[in-house]
């Protein structure tokens, strides 16, 4: 079995010609996904009532129908 039919993958050290990336903190995309997050926060309180109220309102015709059905 030759080197190039293994399946494991690499067995030697690569090398490769690209300096070596340590990363950096991303300030831009952690100001547009809080821009985000909080445009969603302002959009979903005022309407939290009204998903409130049709959740009920699906919870007590489950309940209804479940009681229908038993009968």
């Amino acid at each position: 079995m030759s080197e190039s039919d293994d399946p494991n993958g690499l067995t030697g050290a690569l090398r490769t010609v690209t300096p070596e990336y340590f990363g950096r903190p991303d300030v831009e995309m952690d100001v547009v996904g809080w821009s985000l997050f909080l445009g969603l926060v302002i959009l979903l309180v005022p309407l939290l009532p009204f998903i409130v109220i049709v959740w009920l309102v699906s919870k007590l015709a489950e309940r209804g129908e479940r009681r229908l059905s038993d009968e």
